[in-house]
């Protein structure tokens, strides 16, 4: 009898021998073009076509060379996931080592920064090569519950031989990637494993919600981070005539004065002058400040030129940005999964969408206008100056170029949206969807 999906994460449950049995032969019937009992799970099946186009072997397994133990200790410093190991730990160290797990904490490149639980599947994992400073991306081990998460940017359970590499085959992983609340960019992923005997669905929420709780206590640090700023920032202010306001490394508003308060200011992340252009703001000088900086504004707020440039670069997985260039200089904004989606359907669609053909877009649902406008709200705080509204559209004397990956399939490999979706498998990416007015081509 042929099973759903959903009937096979019911069988894990009661029986995970039989439903290891069934997941090879989906494997195997999949890779080699046959027929199967059921079809791979979309998430699982989406990598597995990643992997055949990356060339990773799925009978072979691949260590790619292992951080020395200095290079560990640099990146475990300078990573914001220091702050939450006691969060992480809690959570899940205990449970874990109960149901013979490990839990492995790694950045977002997929290297293995820490790792702690039971001892025997401590061992069992070095025996594929699941050690410290291992890499563990999805192009270069095949799926799994490290790199896969920081490819979709959602929590996977990759159960038996839903692993791509057959090695790997007798593994249960689940893994949780962690954002950094003030840029959403991801810093790394929460994983737990152990051997395919000790699978549960549930395991899948209690890895996210231990992840969501880390990413609420990063949110509390860069809160309290913006209090001590804002004590700095008060005497600073409190001699200043006209527009300014102290904001943090990561552009975050800790005050002002003589404006109404910002949220945020799109900074670059190194100047490299103290006259920058701000689109929320014109041409404003910068002034280091302790933890921040001072940021003074003109009176008036001047319009970038008519030669305005913007590039919207897609071409790497995880690394989304947004470029614009003017007279005034050059700056770049990192952006999030769901802002690169919008500037991206914006940039196939040069004469507009309106917020109801935005939201048929992303959600396949015409009436989710309210989140469409909370988003284009959002981006419109660093890219005002070069977007119109009704309907929404980059400014028509702006040159936008779109710089995409170099197989279709790869274009926001995340990302569900229709509009996305569409363009990615019809290969509409590389060329106009409007054949009006278009000017999408690839870099």
């Amino acid at each position: 009898m042929a099973h759903s999906p959903t009937d096979v994460a019911r069988l894990a449950a009661g029986d995970a021998a039989r439903a290891a049995r069934v997941l090879d032969e989906v494997r195997d019937a999949t890779l080699s073009g046959q027929p199967g009992p059921l079809g791979p799970r979309p998430v699982i099946g989406e990598s597995w076509g990643r992997m055949l186009r990356d060339g990773v072997d799925p009978d072979h397994d691949f260590r790619a060379g292992l951080l020395d133990r200095d290079e560990i200790e640099r990146r475990r410093r300078q990573s914001p996931l220091r702050h939450v190991l006691p969060v992480l730990r809690e959570g899940l160290l205990s449970v874990a080592d109960i149901t013979r797990h490990i839990m492995v904490v790694a950045d977002g490149e997929g290297r293995v920064l820490w790792r702690e639980g039971s001892r025997p599947v401590l061992h069992r994992a070095d025996g594929f090569g699941f050690e410290l400073g291992a890499h563990w991306g999805e192009n270069v081990v095949g799926t799994n519950g490290i790199g896969t998460p920081t490819v979709v940017r959602r929590p996977v359970q990759v159960f038996a031989a839903e692993h791509f590499v057959r090695t790997h085959a007798t593994w249960t992983c689940t893994g949780a990637p962690i954002t950094d609340p003030r840029d959403g960019r991801l810093i790394g992923v929460v994983d737990v494993s152990g051997p395919w005997e000790t699978m549960h669905p549930s395991t899948l929420a209690w890895v996210d919600s231990v992840a969501k709780l880390a990413e609420a206590r990063l949110r509390e640090r860069h809160l309290a981070a913006l209090d001590r700023l804002r004590s700095v920032a008060a005497p600073v202010l409190a001699r200043i005539t006209g527009r300014a306001l102290v904001v943090d490394r990561d552009g975050w508003t800790a005050a002002v004065t003589g404006m109404p308060h910002l949220d945020r200011v799109a900074l670059p992340a190194a100047p490299g002058t103290d006259r920058i252009w701000l689109p929320s703001l014109g041409l404003c000088s910068v002034e280091p400040l302790s933890d921040g900086r001072l940021v003074r504004a003109p009176d008036g707020r001047r319009a970038p030129s008519d030669a305005t440039r913007i590039e919207l670069d897609v071409s790497r997985p995880r690394h989304w940005s947004v470029t614009v260039a003017d007279g005034a200089g050059t700056w770049t904004h990192e952006l999030s999964p769901r802002h690169t989606e919008l500037l991206y359907l914006l940039a196939l669609h040069r004469t507009g969408r309106s917020a109801a053909a935005l939201a048929d877009d992303l959600f396949g649902d015409p009436a989710r206008t309210v989140t469409v406008r909370a988003e284009m709200s959002r981006v419109r705080r660093y890219l005002g100056a070069v977007l119109d509204h009704r309907p929404y559209r980059f400014r028509e004397t702006a040159e936008v170029r779109t710089v995409l990956p170099d197989n279709p399939l790869d274009l926001l490999p995340y990302s569900t949206a229709p509009g996305v979706v569409r363009s990615r498998l019809t290969g509409s990416a590389s060329g106009p969807v409007e054949p009006d007015r278009a000017d999408h081509r690839p870099g």
